[in-house]
């Protein structure tokens, strides 16, 4: 049980009114998380000089810090490295410029104000090579979340060997 803190007592006359000022604390334990799919995900299989393109799976930020200007930016990029097979030389890796990413619509929204993907549509898809915005909520306040299932497309360079390719695309929220 919580002891209320020692205070001077107010005293009032009769026929007034006595006032208490009462301040007490809401917190926010859960703060700001962004969830991944735990991989690997396959986003599919084709042939030099072809695209290959599938989603990653839900990505979800929720936001419980309970904040008055609840507003949040998802990014993503994709590790320098590429993604490589075998030993890893030139014919063995794509290159991150060859990989695209659009987020598309939300999937889900819990929450007030406005919610954004990054590139709502095939046609708005960003090349993974620079850090880009996944999905935002630039509006609103309180706790909210966003859920959306993004796609991956590979452009497979034409002296690409055969082998099942392997890299990191990488989400963060802030």
């Amino acid at each position: 049980m919580m002891t209320a803190p020692s205070s001077q007592a107010d005293t009032c006359p009769a026929s007034t009114t006595c006032s208490t000022t009462v301040t007490f604390t809401v917190t926010a334990p859960n703060g700001l998380t962004i969830t991944v799919p735990n991989g690997p995900v396959s986003v599919g299989s084709g042939t030099p000089g072809n695209q290959i393109s599938g989603q990653l799976g839900s990505i979800t930020v929720s936001d419980q810090r309970a904040a008055l200007t609840a507003t949040w930016i998802a990014t993503v990029i994709a590790a320098s490295g590429g993604f490589t097979t075998g030993g890893g030389t030139a014919a063995e890796t794509i290159a991150t410029a060859n990989v695209s990413y659009w987020s598309g619509p939300a999937t889900a929204t819990t929450g007030t104000g406005t919610f954004a993907p990054g590139q709502a549509n095939a046609a708005a898809a960003q090349t993974l090579s620079a850090s880009r915005t996944a999905f935002s909520k630039t509006t609103g306040s309180g706790n909210n979340s966003a859920t959306w299932n993004p796609t991956i497309v590979i452009s497979v360079p034409a002296q690409a060997v055969t082998g099942t390719y392997t890299g990191t695309v990488s989400h963060s929220v802030a």
